[in-house]
């Protein structure tokens, strides 16, 4: 009865990340335009972009860490994706770019408010189901919301074409509303029916689990991980610059990863609750290979096998990599665990996607033998880690 509760707490959180994914993610497909239409640079639009993310994940050490001093889980949620999600809609009223980079920026800092909050209370009902299913559920049902918000936002656009773009775009981000409501609502339901997500919690008896050595190990793999691991903008610059993919089909290859992101979720979620940290190692060599197929491929399906490396690499980050921290760390210091690990992780890939496009301008190879070395260097952090569990 117990396992039967956790799994719908999971669902019902996991159908919260698909309708907010689908409101930000939606939104993320066009802030960039629509910033330009409203008369911002191309640096301003670039430096909301990185200062966005940078928030995004550096504030969530934190609010991680109040979150677990308060227990008051539900609370960060709650205002996180408030904030997070009411955010978008808003921009519908903006005239100026100065008010939209605001609310760009106050969307990322709701995401940083809720997340380590709500990737504790996911913690506790995924060891319930197993870690890596569990996190592989809700990170399935959170990229379907990926896949369907900017299909979404371009069904509204398109309906709308005899306005001007700017007009188009203003209904499209208000069309949004929709989405985040019904996923406010589902959050409401998750606090009505389950108040204390905590009760989930597998006792366990053994060795305390803290910030030790095993989980310095990780951190450093993971930091390699994120470091090693192109964002998409980057390889989209790539195919239209070579002239290999352009206009429309360029987020239509994205939609692609997207959903491979989604069943490699699944799958590498549950091989870890079968085989351990090898399943994340396993993975990693397989997104390795992403870099040299993608980059410095000519023919299309090496180009499409290095895609689906980059969406097998993305969908054992979402899933695998949380349960790895759901097993290492004790329940009342999760939440500042997940603060600490998505700190790192989005310091990393903001420095080895700066560093990316530095190499990219200097020599490609030199980009393609960095990715693949960070990657490598992670399987060799995440082997030594496996001899110390």
């Amino acid at each position: 009865m117990k396992t039967k509760r956790a799994f719908q707490f999971i669902v019902l959180m996991g159908l919260v990340s698909l309708f907010s994914d689908m409101t930000y993610e939606g939104a993320r497909s066009l802030t960039g335009p629509y910033l330009g239409l409203l008369g911002a640079s191309a640096f301003v639009v670039g430096l909301i972009a990185g200062l966005g993310e940078f928030i995004g994940y550096a504030l969530r050490l934190g609010t991680g860490v109040m979150a677990d001093r308060t227990r008051n889980y539900w609370l960060f949620a709650f205002i996180g994706y408030g904030l997070n999600l009411l955010a978008v809609p808003l921009l519908a009223l903006t005239g100026r770019w100065e008010l939209a980079a605001l609310l760009i920026l106050a969307e990322r800092m709701g995401k940083a408010i809720r997340k380590p909050a709500r990737d504790a209370m996911m913690s506790y009902a995924a060891r319930q189901v197993g870690a890596g299913y569990g996190f592989a559920v809700e990170e399935f049902l959170d990229q379907i919301g990926a896949m369907l918000g900017p299909l979404f936002l371009a069904l509204i656009i398109y309906l709308n074409k005899g306005l001007s773009n700017l007009e188009s775009y203003r209904r499209g981000f208000a069309s949004l509303f929709l989405p985040a409501l019904v996923a406010m609502i589902f959050l409401s339901i998750g606090r009505y029916r389950f108040p204390s997500p905590e009760k989930f919690e597998v006792k366990e008896k053994g060795a305390e689990k803290k910030f030790d050595q095993r989980f310095r190990l990780y951190l450093i793999g993971i930091s390699f991980l994120a470091a090693g691991f192109a964002d998409f903008p980057l390889l989209g610059f790539h195919f239209q610059k070579q002239n290999i993919l352009a206009g429309a089909s360029i987020p239509l290859v994205y939609t692609l990863a997207m959903g491979i992101d989604a069943v490699a979720a699944l799958f590498f979620g549950r091989l870890y609750d079968r085989i351990g940290l090898k399943a994340l190692m396993f993975s990693t060599v397989i997104s390795s290979f992403f870099a040299p197929l993608a980059f410095l491929a000519r023919s299309l399906p090496l180009i499409f096998l290095g895609i689906i490396c980059w969406g097998i690499g993305m969908g054992a980050q979402e899933s695998v990599v949380k349960a790895v921290i759901a097993n290492l760390i004790a329940p009342e210091k999760r939440a500042t665990a997940y603060g600490l690990f998505n700190a790192l992780f989005g310091l990393a890939w903001f420095a080895g996607s700066a560093l990316m496009g530095f190499l990219y301008d200097l020599n490609i190879l030199l980009l393609v033998l960095f990715s693949v070395f960070a990657q490598l260097l992670a399987v060799l952090f995440f082997s030594l880690l496996h001899k110390e569990i």
